[in-house]
């Protein structure tokens, strides 16, 4: 009878992280726990499969908007790091719905994260607000978050596992796709006029990942954690700053109503919310070290 060397029979008892969403975020992460655990990503993109090999994943081809195709998902993993956002439309989350049910059915998975945002609290006013904060969204966008959270909460009461949300705000970073506001700068788009701007919350795309990955291992049971920075900026702030650290004009001001009149719906809801998040869960209970603690030190990178 042959038996394992000691090298095969560390990598079979790795655990296992299923990635769902595996887009920038999750390829950060994957890079981050590769290979002290074995990870497997989800995909509906047979393009990405090849690129999930070469990060050290074995790639899962399954579609949460076609259910069946999930099969024995919930046997595969220990652990689940669910990144895929809703739907663009609809009053709830069928994709989360699905993929909860399906992990429920394999009766395996004791630890999941969820990727969650901070719009489901709507305008606070620019109060600062922690955790214990209601809901109270104010898009078809954040409700659909808010739905996705409470299956999240059903699946750990079901199934034990041990489930935290991390609400998450503006994720940037140097030549991250949506994600640079020296980009934005550099087009010309305005802010707002100092007296109508909001205050706006940011943390770095690689501290959120290890922010991720803290949740994996430090998240306590049934748990919400903001996963945002120690900024406390207004948007036009915020683009000024990255203005001044690129060398660019700063951005052009325009009031309210001139918005209105000229922004497109999804810009200008972000425009109309105002909020500022305490981090203590995140940097006390999940005790992450953020590496850009404000968006000051995130921007000068790169």
């Amino acid at each position: 009878m042959s038996s394992s060397s000691p090298a095969t029979s560390a990598r079979a008892r790795r655990p296992v992280l299923l990635i769902v969403g595996c887009g920038d975020i999750g390829r950060r992460v994957l890079r981050l726990v590769h290979p002290r655990w074995r990870v497997l990503a989800l995909t509906s993109q047979a393009a990405h499969l090849g690129e999930l090999r070469a990060l050290g994943a074995q790639p899962l081809l399954a579609d949460l908007d076609r259910p069946a195709t999930l099969g024995r998902l919930g046997a595969l993993a220990d652990a689940v790091l669910h990144l895929a956002p809703p739907p663009a439309a609809g009053a709830g989350d069928p994709r989360t719905r699905a993929l909860l049910a399906a992990l429920a059915r394999g009766g395996r998975v004791r630890r999941l994260v969820y990727a969650s945002t901070t719009g489901v609290y709507g305008d606070a006013g620019g109060a600062r607000l922690d955790e214990t904060r209601a809901p109270a969204p104010a898009t078809e966008r954040a409700r659909r978050r808010v739905d996705a959270e409470r299956w999240v909460r059903w699946f750990g009461r079901s199934s034990g596992a041990r489930t935290t949300i991390l609400r998450i705000p503006g994720i940037y970073a140097p030549g991250r796709p949506g994600g640079d506001p020296r980009a934005r700068v550099a087009r010309g788009g305005p802010v707002l006029a100092a007296e109508d701007d909001v205050y706006t919350n940011h943390i770095h795309a690689d501290d959120l990942a290890r922010a991720c990955v803290a949740a994996l291992h430090r998240g306590r049971p049934q748990r919400v954690v903001h996963a945002c920075d120690a900024s406390e900026l207004k948007m036009g702030e915020y683009f000024d700053l990255a203005a001044d650290l690129a060398g660019l004009p700063r951005p052009p001001r325009i009031t309210r109503a001139e918005a209105e009149a000229r922004l497109p719906g999804a810009l200008l809801s972000f425009m109309s919310e105002s909020r500022r998040l305490d981090n203590h869960r995140l940097v006390h209970e999940l005790r992450l070290v953020l590496r850009y603690p404000t968006v000051r030190e995130g921007l000068r990178t790169g």
